[in-house]
């Protein structure tokens, strides 16, 4: 079960995993040309892609008026729809199979593997100070981190950190937790049992189950990323 990552480098003292490079670029493709397809011929009365890339759209607008109020939250609307979608078709992509040649692991999720998701994470994070910063300023910004008593900012800090850790670990344990037990489903029962057929019903159901998770992991992360960015775009952060 144990594959290695198609390292390579040093390229200017960096370390490149081109399954990543890989998995990323396909995602990132996706999510392009559903964007296209779903905005090249708009309607009135929207049916097909139109209509889904809609229903997208309202449901990251209700995502954000749960965490702020539109008119400052409004801005945010692209990002929300960027990430929902980026990180549910990155979750998905390693649930049909996982290609290794050899030893090497060229295709699963991105989002099963750390790097990717602490760096969505911290991105994140570091877009909910800048709009913080922005909006107040840096003398008012900083404020808050001692608000409402001072010796709490070591907390507010220990906060951050905490926040950007369990927001990229947790999308990661839980992709990467998928996919390992639909290799183990795979390989597994049809070693024990002697057949493809008895690993196929409960490797589809779990896939089933993937999928399930995996939208309710872009959910999720998306609805924190919103939550951090109220928190922070709010005076009192």
């Amino acid at each position: 079960m144990h594959h290695e990552n198609p390292i390579v480098g040093p390229f200017f003292g960096m370390y490149f995993n081109l399954s990543n490079v890989l998995t990323i670029t396909a995602a990132s493709l996706i999510v392009f040309i559903i964007a296209v397809l779903s905005t090249r011929r708009l309607a009135m009365k929207p049916t097909g892609m139109q209509n889904f890339m809609e229903w997208v759209m309202d449901f990251v607008k209700n995502i954000i008026k749960g965490s702020m109020d539109w008119n400052a939250g409004g801005r945010f609307h692209v990002l929300g729809i960027t990430l929902l979608m980026y990180i549910f078709v990155s979750n998905m992509l390693g649930l049909p199979l996982a290609v290794a040649y050899g030893d090497t692991l060229w295709w699963k999720s991105p989002t099963a593997d750390p790097v990717i998701t602490l760096t969505l994470a911290t991105m994140v994070m570091g877009l909910s100070h800048y709009y913080g910063v922005r909006l107040h300023g840096p003398k008012e910004y900083a404020k808050g981190y001692f608000r409402p008593v001072g010796f709490l900012f070591p907390l507010k800090l220990l906060e951050e950190f905490s926040n950007t850790l369990t927001l990229g670990l947790r999308l990661y344990g839980n992709i990467y937790a998928g996919e390992i037990l639909l290799g183990l489903l795979a390989t597994g029962l049809a070693t024990s049992f002697g057949g493809v057929l008895a690993a196929a019903v409960p490797t589809i159901v779990w896939q089933g189950f993937s999928i399930f998770v995996g939208s309710i992991q872009a959910f999720i992360f998306t609805l924190l990323t919103m939550v951090y960015i109220s928190h922070k775009v709010s005076i009192d952060h």
